[in-house]
């Protein structure tokens, strides 16, 4: 639950940025007619304040797999509307920095003009900027409406990986990867049973999840933990917690003078039991052994580890670590990719091989064979795929489920099949 100075601030954010794109509307519209400018206004206008008000709304609709599906699609229109227009207002204030820069320079050499000359005027808006930040809107608001229908298209990546430490028992060890479930965002059951079989289908050796089960709260999961529970492996389930797990984004209201509340560690408590009534080995900044035939490898799990000050750092490598030394193989589970690259690639330098989810790709980019993109790469440095140093290997998943924006667009839902040689 979002406090109400965070939806007051988002609204007046949204009609500051309603006005000023409507500056915009009114300058394309402008040689039309009187009827036809009403009505290019009035359907502006309509929209923009029938999103703000059903944003209002939110909280108050009601629960049920209905109303969470409306919800969903209400926030998802709404949602590309609001970034849409935030990508054509750059485009447009680019255009009015252009003008500022041309109206000063005029300015400026009439107040040091020898003779005579007209006041400076003011600068025009450039049509053609403004209809091409329209245009790039646009394209942003219809492809984020086409990427609500792809938040169960789930994509299966394989990959093989070798190593030559690796115990003679567990070459072509399968293992199914996947992260980031985000329960409470889920509204087609149906479409995860299909992700979950998908799975089974692969028939794993191990199955890992790092992390993220639920956005907020226990309760999210009790409409899927008979779902998730179909999920088995002849070596087992392993989990961790990513940082939604801990229900740090509630505003419990038990909380006494220290922050402390006990409905929050009644909530945590309950979701790590759901771990276990599921029959997955939540690891908690522990390690496990697998073995076969007389050969060990480790399981490292650690509780979520975060380099970004927003998230918290519940996580202790040492203790994690502490037992692993003389295994000749390990496989670290740690939900934030940035723990790789700021910490265990340094200080770690025996843990073969990390799996992370965390960055979802941001469920919006490109990906083409030999190129791949998305804004959260100048967030985070490894967000999805395949990353090496030395002999260190990490594998950041795009994530199962989805939060915020209610769809994926070119960055696609994912379970991974790692082969190990």
């Amino acid at each position: 639950m979002r406090s109400t100075s965070f939806w007051l601030t988002l609204i007046c954010i949204m009609i500051l940025l309603d006005i000023y794109v409507f500056q915009i509307v009114k300058l394309l519209a402008q040689h039309r007619g009187d009827k036809a400018k009403l009505i290019i206004h009035s359907t502006y206008w309509f929209i923009s304040i029938g999103a703000i008000i059903l944003l209002l709304l939110f909280p108050y609709l009601p629960l049920g797999q209905l109303f969470k599906l409306i919800k969903t699609i209400l926030f998802t229109v709404i949602f590309s509307l609001f970034f849409a227009k935030i990508i054509a207002a750059i485009f447009f204030l680019v255009d009015d920095a252009r003008r500022a820069m041309q109206w000063l320079v005029r300015k400026v050499f009439s107040m040091n003009a020898e003779i005579n000359v007209q006041p400076s005027e003011g600068i025009s808006r450039s049509v053609f900027m403004s209809w091409f930040g329209i245009a790039i809107g646009g394209g942003i608001f219809g492809s984020l409406v086409y990427g609500f229908g792809n938040k169960y298209n789930y994509q299966m990546r394989k990959l093989n990986l070798s190593y030559d430490n690796l115990p003679d028992a567990f070459k072509g060890l399968k293992i199914l990867h996947f992260s980031d479930v985000h329960s409470g965002s889920l509204t087609n059951i149906d479409a995860v049973k299909h992700g979950i079989d998908k799975m089974l289908k692969e028939k794993p050796d191990v199955i890992f999840f790092t992390g993220d089960l639920v956005n907020n709260t226990a309760d999210e999961m009790d409409e899927l933990k008979e779902v998730f529970n179909k999920l088995n492996a002849p070596l087992g389930v392993f989990s961790i917690m990513g940082n939604h797990d801990y229900g740090d984004y509630v505003n419990w209201n038990d909380k006494d003078e220290k922050g402390h509340s006990k409905l929050k560690e009644k909530n945590l408590e309950r979701l790590k039991q759901i771990h276990t009534d599921m029959g997955w080995r939540l690891l908690m900044n522990e390690s496990v052994f697998l073995e076969k035939e007389n050969d060990k490898i480790a399981i490292l799990g650690i509780e979520n580890w975060s380099f970004k000050a927003r998230f918290h750092k519940y996580g202790n490598m040492k203790k994690t670590y502490e037992g692993t030394e003389s295994i000749p193989f390990k496989i670290l589970l740690s939900h934030d990719p940035s723990h790789w690259d700021v910490d265990i690639r340094e200080n770690y330098k025996d843990i073969d091989l990390t799996l992370s989810g965390h960055t979802h790709g941001m469920q919006f980019g490109v990906e083409l064979p030999g190129f791949k993109w998305s804004p959260v790469q100048y967030v985070y440095k490894q967000w999805a795929g395949l990353y090496k140093n030395d002999k260190q290997k990490l594998y950041v998943n795009r994530g199962f489920g989805f939060i915020g924006y209610p769809g994926r667009v070119g960055i696609l839902p994912e379970i991974t099949i790692i082969e190990l040689t």
